[in-house]
């Protein structure tokens, strides 16, 4: 299973792509992947938003569902989806919750 993240260009959000094609803040509102044929072709939804400079830097990553939960594989991608690692109030957990 795989979904496809980015960094907003605005401001540098990370961000995941929605089921709609639309990004979304949180990984648990990502869209899952399975399969090669719909990793490409949320690739070429993403390719797009890099042309309409919404997004930079796309790619798919892998992520496995623990509870009904999305949850990446790698060490690196737990930190993206968490947030910032300065200080546990900004991060998007935080934000998560106080919604």
């Amino acid at each position: 299973m795989k979904v496809v993240t980015a960094n907003r260009l605005l401001d540098g959000e990370v961000v995941w792509q929605g089921a709609d094609g639309a990004w979304v803040e949180l990984l648990s509102l990502a869209h899952v992947l399975e399969g090669k044929d719909e990793v490409a072709k949320a690739m070429e939804l993403a390719t797009q938003s890099i042309a309409d400079r919404e997004v930079v830097e796309a790619y798919a990553m892998d992520v496995t569902q623990d509870e009904g939960r999305i949850v990446p594989v790698r060490l690196r991608e737990m930190i993206r989806a968490a947030g910032p690692t300065t200080h546990p109030e900004l991060g998007k957990q935080a934000r998560a919750s106080a919604v």
